[in-house]
């Protein structure tokens, strides 16, 4: 019986509602289902990327050289650590070989690798934005909606004001139908921007999270190649 009525009033304030209140909802209802695609899409993928870059370090902690993984040619598509990686050792594997190919050094400068080490640099740089991606959506939804929520609700509540003014009758009966119209605006946006709100933060704290995995894995990178490469100068 309560679900009814609630429904029944919620048609009620529907066709109540003003024509730029309706669209205002149509939107809200469009930037919900985005924000709401967005946060199961991110947390699908952070949910992958981890579990990738767990068995990833237990197979990187396992090798007895750095370049072990990479000679085997092993293959970890969506892991941010196996990129960082990847990278790191096409560069040193490049300048460890010589002009017929063959990969003759043993040692590699200092300069070569600092290169080495920028490339990592920015390899941790593009998989924290991949990952980062899409989270303006949610930070849009946070802080548009509930402005676009109110947007509506006064605009429906001058409208009413208007028409009670026109027609000179300031009865609760002439005022109540157009203010909850008018409301229903902003609990809409509220709707929209709470969920979003904790989405987004849950979404940024994994974030920082796999930013400072990728750093430290970087810096552990770079030291076990210094460690088996650097040339003694």
């Amino acid at each position: 019986m309560g679900a009814a009525s609630s429904q029944v009033e919620l048609i009620y304030i529907w066709d109540r509602a003003t024509v730029e209140a309706k669209a205002i909802i149509v939107v809200l209802f469009l930037f919900s289902i985005a924000a709401w695609w967005m946060m199961i899409f991110k947390a699908i993928q952070m949910r992958r990327a981890r579990k990738l870059n767990y068995f990833f370090g237990e197979e990187f902690s396992a090798q007895k050289t750095v370049l072990e993984m990479f000679d085997r040619k092993l293959q970890v598509d969506g892991c941010p650590l196996y990129s960082v990686y990847q990278a790191g050792c096409v560069q040193l594997d490049a300048r460890l070989r010589g002009p017929t190919g063959e990969r003759a050094k043993q040692r590699v400068s200092l300069k070569n690798m600092e290169h080495i080490k920028r490339a990592i640099e920015n390899v941790v740089a593009k998989e924290s934005l991949k990952l980062e991606s899409g989270l303006i959506l949610l930070a849009i939804a946070v802080s548009g909606a509930p402005f676009m929520g109110l947007l509506g609700t006064v605009w429906g509540v001058m409208s009413t004001f208007a028409g009670i003014a026109q027609q000179g009758s300031a009865t609760m009966s002439a005022m109540a139908p157009g203010v909850s119209a008018a409301l229903v605006t902003t609990v809409a946006g509220l709707l929209v921007a709470i969920p979003s709100m904790f989405g987004y933060n849950w979404l940024v704290h994994n974030l920082r999270t796999f930013t400072v995995e990728l750093d430290n894995f970087a810096q552990e990178l770079v030291s076990k190649m210094e460690t088996e490469f650097l040339a003694d100068e």
